[in-house]
């Protein structure tokens, strides 16, 4: 199962801590990152046992689930800049005369218009996730879809895919999978979607790699490599340094 697998299917307690347990090993939901259970792991002079040691990683490595989740784009959190702001500097402890200052808007009784308008948000959304929870209870016939990557840097109708549409488009465009490699780049942009994200699977989520190694991997993929590369970056499914000299799976 892919990291955007877990992510979407995780309950709203596992979301809010950044990991999710399976039977043998936690799960972080922002990377991925695996930690076996009956493991001790050594942190700065500290050894920690291994649900310890994931909030230790989450601390470290992403600061915060709430900075990780908040900087997500704007169409997967559906809030908007102003409200991705405020609420960054409400997180931070800032009372609403220092926000107010801060980003320099209206009153502090607009600061507390602000956070009223949130709180409202806030319970439509308990009372659209129970709308929903009922719902997926009585709709037979909703189709499976495929939910989008995490690092997605719009997110529009090119990701309304279906698992169904998906295995044909891989079908069609890659027959005998990635080893038997594309002879035909897609035309349409949601197709070209689904080939590119099949095509991350023959990258490791913890390497980084060089320019050379990179061309590679994609080379025994397709002949234009170098197109490969640069919607793969474009899709926000892989990153790399400015000067191109090193490559990662973002995730």
């Amino acid at each position: 199962m892919e990291i955007s697998d877990f992510f979407w299917n995780a309950s709203l307690t596992e979301l809010k801590r950044g990991y999710i347990e399976e039977k043998d090993s936690y799960i972080c939901l922002l990377c991925g990152k695996k930690i076996e259970k009956g493991v001790i792991y050594p942190y700065e002079n500290m050894l920690y046992e291994a649900e310890r040691y994931m909030r230790v990683h989450i601390e470290s490595t992403h600061q915060s689930v709430f900075k990780y989740l908040i900087g997500l784009d704007k169409k997967l959190t559906g809030i908007t800049d102003h409200q991705n702001q405020l609420l960054r500097l409400f997180y931070q402890g800032k009372t609403d005369k220092e926000v107010q200052a801060e980003m320099g808007i209206g009153s502090i009784s607009t600061i507390r218009h602000h956070r009223f308008s949130l709180k409202e948000k806030e319970r439509q959304a308990k009372i659209f996730l129970a709308i929903m929870e009922l719902f997926k209870e009585k709709d037979q016939y909703a189709p499976a879809f495929i939910p989008p990557h995490k690092t997605a840097k719009m997110v529009d109708d090119r990701y309304d895919i279906t698992q169904e549409e998906q295995e044909k488009v891989i079908q069609k465009f890659l027959p005998e999978g990635l080893e038997g490699g594309l002879e035909k780049f897609p035309p349409k942009e949601k197709q070209r979607l689904i080939v590119l994200r099949e095509i991350t699977k023959n990258l490791e989520s913890e390497r980084i790699y060089d320019e050379k190694e990179l061309n590679q991997i994609l080379k025994d993929i397709y002949d234009d490599y170098v197109m490969i590369r640069r919607y793969l970056i474009e899709y926000g499914l892989v990153d790399r340094k400015a000067d191109g000299s090193q490559y990662w799976l973002k995730k």
